[in-house]
């Protein structure tokens, strides 16, 4: 009676405890108010979470009004209830696997092309809905408002809609987004602030229309009380420990020959599977870029100091 989904996607992160985790990409610090907050989180956790004071005040931090939701995750589905049923969606090939799974969910026609933007936005038609994550996962390559500006022109020449995924903004220097009526961004805290279990985020563009399909209480205590600790912190945490990774990230691209926009890298080694098994049997895990298409690539993410010298150790060894 009910068919699955025939598309799926797999996600970095380790299943199993004990191991060194260079396969999410996450801050490696987390907040000095960690332990306060889930305090908190216990304490309002006997009530729902109504968070829409605490949505005014994110709009207000931020600059734009804001639509919170639990990660870019819920975006992803709500802007297929609200955008992607009967049309075209382009995605890039290299790319996050969630853009295409969720336009098969909502029966979608997806079209695949080249993830430079410029080469892109030849693909754009009238009403598609496009999808482009800046910086990108897995290379972490970033494009500044100039060089997307064909896929900008592009997609309000053609009344299509652009959704930028800038989940990881927070790693990029000097970083800028672009201004456009038929422009979603997608934004989530998980990355910044390394609590992916704590599933916020949040959509700039069509404030109604993406609250009127919203789940309610879709955060949860735990994201309510973070989001009180983020508004009291005014984003103090990732000014403080953001420039330790940048320096981090500019000692692993001298050591082992590799550049990113971002908190993580990826490197060719020939059989991907291989070198991830053997980086396993070391105590350390890495992505395969396998689901990405790109088999000979694995993905790893910048750490702290002694983490990161024993991930380049092992990786010059194996």
């Amino acid at each position: 009676m009910l068919e699955p989904v025939k598309f799926s996607s797999y996600h970095g992160g380790a299943r199993e405890e004990g191991l060194l985790d260079f396969s999410a990409s996450l801050n490696p610090y987390p907040p000095e108010w960690l332990d306060e907050m889930f305090e908190r989180a216990k304490g309002i956790s006997d009530r729902y979470p109504y968070y829409e004071r605490l949505e005014e005040g994110l709009s207000e931090l931020i600059g734009e009004e804001v639509t919170v939701t639990a990660g870019i995750t819920e975006a992803l589905y709500l802007l297929g209830t609200l955008a992607l049923r009967g049309r075209k969606v382009v995605v890039p090939r290299h790319t996050y696997g969630e853009y295409e799974r969720t336009a098969h969910i909502f029966g979608a026609e997806v079209i695949k092309g080249p993830n430079e933007p410029w080469k892109l936005a030849e693909l754009v038609e009238k009403d598609s809905v496009v999808f482009f994550c800046n910086p990108n996962n897995p290379d972490g390559r970033f494009y500044r408002v100039k060089e997307l500006k064909p896929l900008l022109d592009a997609a309000e020449d053609n009344k299509a809609l652009l959704v930028l995924d800038e989940a990881f903004m927070d790693f990029v220097k000097n970083f800028e987004s672009p201004e456009g009526e038929n422009v979603v961004k997608l934004r989530t805290f998980t990355k910044g602030y390394g609590l992916p279990g704590i599933r916020v985020g949040y959509v700039i563009g069509f404030p109604e229309a993406f609250r009127s399909v919203r789940m309610p209480w879709g955060i949860g205590s735990t994201g309510a009380a973070f989001l009180e600790f983020l508004l009291e912190d005014r984003l103090k945490h990732l000014k403080k420990t953001v420039p330790l990774i940048w320096r981090e990230k500019e000692r692993i691209e001298k050591a082992l020959n590799v550049r990113s926009d971002a908190n993580f890298f990826i490197k060719r080694v020939g059989d991907a599977k291989k070198v991830v098994e053997a980086l396993r049997g070391r105590g350390i895990l890495v992505r395969s870029c396998e689901s990405f298409g790109l088999p000979e690539h694995i993905r790893f993410s910048v750490k702290r100091p002694e983490e990161n010298e024993i991930l380049v150790r092992a990786l010059k060894e194996v």
